[in-house]
């Protein structure tokens, strides 16, 4: 359908019709104070050829491409096999949407079914859904329901959760019966302060970690878990960096009884921050909980196999208000892309890329740990990210490196943590080469 706009006439009709006189009153509910009344900003109509070469002036400004980056902090650079992109963009895939008629849309079905084992596989738990957003939002779904399944309303969650996902929980549950405490982490290990695990009672739902944390350190869950366990509350693992599952024990297999994670390390590129996916498994005796839907398999009188909705308790299906999410959107085209690369790079693959990720990074903090000045303050086992803390403040040396040698090298911290000027965070791939970490250690020595 193209794009063709009412015309002055058929704006009037369409008021009259209605028994309105102008727009104006079409949207009287909204205050005056936050209706813009101007024109709006925009530049006079352009010839197709115009715009092409608008678009082309604009991306020949983007010098991305030309720097070395050692970013992270929840959005991940790795390599994404070709094949990744050419599978998804045949015309099959590329409109899928929700199946609600399963007799006609058996193969969305049918990958749905096999990202969804892949997820439980990763992860050690019993089941996984298919639907999530992203891993910010998966972990504020976990919130509820947790809720749900202990009847309680108090949610401990550790500070070393990524700033922007509490933020997201918070809005989340900031009008409803649910409320958020925070738990404090050791400044020498970064890790989650045992001591701080107090604030665990009968009235908690869960507890909330994410491990590899927001600082790159590995937490011990099996520990955490048995802590929350003790009070019969939950433990929700949360997982930004979902290529550390090629190599750390599986939240399943500590105990984790809720594994949300972010999936965008699965062939997906940054794009600015989206579309991502988000991954979320639990154990089997949670699912009729778990949000979003849960496509299965099932077999006619004859024996022949078919792929269906299982579960879909979502207000748009049959639940209404008592349905366990009310997400309405599909990530059926990135949950495949995720899909196929899991399948591309099977288990030895994505324990290859990890191992990498692994390696350059203790290679990176050995020798930016070598400058004089510089430091890692935190002794926790470590997997592709970690903080460095410099000898004054991180923004102005980040910005010196930018600008001199073309080099990201991190995430000042002082973004999130006002008591933290000299820390940033460094982030290392497998796209890191050797030479790249060496002129980074180069650059920041002389920095100073």
């Amino acid at each position: 359908m193209r794009y063709i706009p009412n015309s002055p006439e058929e704006r009037d009709e369409m008021l009259k019709i209605v028994g309105l006189n102008s727009a104006d009153e079409l949207f009287r509910s909204i205050p005056k104070d936050v209706q813009l009344n101007r024109a709006l900003n925009v530049t006079e109509p352009l010839a197709e050829t115009e715009v092409i070469g608008v678009m082309e002036n604009l991306a020949g400004l983007n010098t991305a491409s030309r720097k070395t980056s050692f970013l992270g902090a929840g959005a991940y650079a790795h390599y994404s096999p070709t094949i990744v992109d050419h599978l998804i963009q045949r015309s099959e895939f590329f409109t899928s949407y929700t199946p609600y008629q399963p007799e006609v849309t058996q193969g969305t079905l049918q990958y749905i079914f096999e990202f969804q084992t892949l997820v439980c596989q990763l992860t050690g738990m019993d089941v996984a859904n298919a639907s999530m957003y992203d891993g910010s939002t998966a972990m504020a779904e976990a919130f509820l329901m947790a809720q749900r399944v202990t009847r309680r309303d108090n949610i401990v969650i550790a500070e070393t959760v990524h700033p922007e996902y509490l933020e997201v929980g918070k809005t989340y549950t900031q009008h409803g019966d649910l409320t958020i405490e925070t738990v404090h982490f050791d400044k020498e290990s970064g890790r989650i302060l045992a001591d701080d695990l107090q604030k665990l009672d009968d009235k908690t739902a869960a507890l909330v970690i994410q491990s590899p944390n927001f600082f790159g350190c590995i937490e011990d869950i099996k520990d955490l878990a048995d802590k929350a366990h003790e009070v019969s509350a939950l433990l929700i693992v949360v997982v930004t960096e979902a290529i550390s599952f090629g190599l750390l024990k599986s939240p399943g297999e500590c105990g984790a009884d809720i594994v949300v994670a972010e999936g965008q390390s699965f062939g997906i590129p940054l794009s600015y921050g989206g579309p991502y996916v988000g991954l979320f498994a639990c154990k089997d005796k949670y699912v009729r909980n778990m949000p979003g839907r849960l496509a299965g398999i099932a077999y006619d009188k004859n024996g022949n196999r078919g792929f269906v909705l299982t579960l879909a308790t979502r207000e748009q299906h049959i639940r209404r208000e008592k349905a366990t999410s009310n997400i309405c959107t599909n990530q059926g085209l990135i949950a495949l892309a995720a899909t196929i690369y899991m399948e591309t790079m099977g288990k030895k693959g994505l324990q290859e890329v990890a191992m990498q990720n692994a390696q350059k990074t203790a290679y990176a903090a050995k020798r930016i740990s070598e400058i004089e000045g510089f430091s890692i303050p935190f002794s926790a086992p470590k997997f592709n990210e970690f903080v460095v803390r410099a000898p004054h403040a991180a923004e102005e040396i980040l910005s010196k490196i930018l600008k001199e040698k073309n080099i990201i090298g991190g995430l000042a911290l002082s973004r999130y943590y006002d008591d933290n000027p000299n820390d940033f965070l460094v982030c290392v791939t497998e796209l890191n080469t050797k030479e790249q970490i060496d002129k980074l250690v180069l650059s920041l020595k002389a920095s100073l």
